[in-house]
Parts: C-alpha cells; structure tokens; sequence
C-alpha cells in the first residue's frame, strides 16, 4: 500500500500502550490506579471495535510490556541506561524498585495477556521505546538512546515482531536520533503536529499557557485543520505526524463532548476529500475508566469514517502502510 503517494485520502490511528510506564512519573496509583487496571477490559473492546469496522491501527508498545514477567525482561534490560539530568526521571532507580513478579500480581507494570492479544490481531505493532525514553531530556544522550532502542528491538525480534515504526514518547521527537532510527531499520515515526502549542519539548517547557491552549483547541480550532500530504523523505524515516489526541471522556466536560467530535469528524472530512493524511492518537488508559461513554466516541468516529470512505475514497491503514511499507 502506497498511500504516500497522496491518491486518497488515509485515516491512521496509533496507541500509545504503555500502562503505568508512560505515567509513573507524574501520577501515583492510588490517583490513576484504576485507569491502568482498566486497561485489561479496554483493549479487548478496542480490538473488537476495530474488528467490526474492519479498520487496522498501529498498537506503539513500551518495550517493557513485551516480557512475559520479571524473569523474562531480566536479560533485555540494558547495561547504559539515561543519565537524566533530573533524577526524578531515572526509571532504573526508581520504579524498576516497584515491580511485581508478572501481570497477576502486577497489572500496572506488566501486561503480557494484553500484549499477546494484539499479537494475534492484524495490528502494527510498534515501538514507544523499552522504557518509555525521554529523547529531549537533559542529561541524556544519543548512545543512550540508541542502547534503549537496541533493547525494545532484541526484546520485540525474540517475540518474533519485526519493529518499523516507532512513536516518541511525550511526543519528545529529536530529529538528531533519526539517523539512528534508520541505522536499526525503524522506517516510520509519529512526528509533531505543526501548530506551536504542539512543538516538541521538555517536560518542565510544557507552561501551563500551552496546556489550555492545547484544551481549547479540542473543541475549537485555534491549530487549524491538522491534516498533512505525506512526503518522501529520501531514505530516511518517514514522518506519519499526529492530527489530534483523542481526549477522553470526562463527566466534568460531558456538555462539551459534540463539540470535540464535531471537530475531530471536520478535520476528517477535510483530509477525506483533499486526498491528504488524519493521524488520531491515544493511550489505552486514556479509556481505562468511562469505557462505555469512550468507545461510544470512538464508534461515531469509524462511522462517520465509513461515511467518508464510501463518499471519498477516505481508506485506512497503519502508520507503516501509509508510510508506504
């Protein structure tokens, strides 16, 4: 499938599935326990929703989450780890310290049944580093991504999954570590959307001013259109960027709900009938509580894509087939 080529227009949703991985930093579990918990009921609904409207998405998974338990991870964690500059960041010495044995006694940390599910699926299944690295942090350092890389590849190839696409976590992309990418044959990567509120940064950059405007620009469109033609990129990795994230459903929020989707579903028609690219993102915890109010978004969503598709030719594909592999 070469959709690169712009003869259609092309719907591409990845997920960034990481359970307590991508959050153990800035959230405890006691405040977001049940959103990581509820991920064993959120991914099997996601895979049958998906099912049902015959639509393929890219599964971005934290390296971590490939192992089966402790012992299994054991011989994939790597020996040069990110020397952050803010200690707080340091996984190894700090949340490493925390973890249980396997997903029965740990379902915060390990997530193998899950993981196994979307194996068996005609998924992608892509990297979001093994321990959901931070490539703009201080302190760190291209060797050290490289080796963490390395890892999420050697832990991914004994599962026997050949990693193409990779997504940045905190959508820290550093332009500098392509030609890394490229070096270990990861072919696609989920770039930025364009707009300034959605620049790449380091965490402490992330200034309360871009958060709102960020929340505006859910339900208003103060970014524009966020539809992209995908470009060659001449032997180096090719940026499927992000459109939207899906906001999750939040009672506190429920009268601005038609709003947001409304939004979402005219970037997509847009996309649809000039022939270019809508990328919409999320996390599996993002559903782990409020599922039914979540997938019911999700399912206004794919329908009105079957509408675009039937009307536009609007065709889905992972990021690595509209990347053009």
């Amino acid at each position: 499938m070469s959709n690169i080529k712009n003869d259609k227009g092309v719907f591409v949703i990845s997920l960034d599935f990481e359970l307590l991985w991508g959050v153990w930093d800035v959230t405890t579990k006691a405040k977001y326990g049940k959103h990581i918990t509820g991920v064993k009921e959120v991914i099997p609904e996601l895979l049958n929703i998906f099912s049902r409207f015959d639509f393929k998405v890219t599964f971005a998974t934290v390296g971590i989450l490939f192992a089966e338990n402790k012992d299994d991870l054991q011989p994939f964690i790597p020996d040069l780890k990110p020397a952050y500059s803010n200690a707080a960041y340091n996984v190894y010495e700090n949340e490493f310290k925390t973890i249980g044995f396997n997903e029965t006694d740990d379902p915060y940390h390990f997530g193998y049944p899950l993981f196994d599910l979307i194996k068996q699926s005609n998924h992608e299944i892509a990297s979001h580093t093994f321990s959901h690295y931070f490539c703009l942090e201080e302190g760190q350092s291209a060797a050290e991504f490289e080796t963490d890389l390395k890892a999420a590849i050697k832990i991914a190839s004994a599962k026997k999954i050949k990693l193409s696409s990779l997504v940045f976590p905190r959508n820290q992309f550093n332009a500098d570590y392509l030609s890394i990418l490229k070096d270990h044959e990861i072919q696609v990567y989920r770039g930025n959307p364009i707009s300034w509120i959605y620049k790449p940064r380091k965490f402490s950059a992330e200034v309360p001013l871009i958060r709102i405007c960020r929340l505006v620009d859910t339900y208003f469109p103060i970014s524009g259109n966020n539809t992209f033609s995908l470009i060659p990129q001449n032997g180096s990795p090719v940026n499927i960027p992000a459109s939207r994230f899906l906001k999750p459903y939040n009672k506190n929020l429920a009268w601005l709900e038609k709003l947001k989707l409304k939004r979402i579903m005219k970037e997509m028609s847009y996309a649809a009938k000039n022939n270019e690219l809508y990328h919409l993102w999320w996390h599996p915890h993002n559903f782990g509580v409020n599922l039914k109010e979540n997938i019911a978004n999700l399912t206004v969503l794919l329908t009105h894509y079957q509408v675009l598709q039937k009307k536009y030719g609007f065709t889905n594909c992972t990021m690595k087939a509209a990347a053009g592999f």
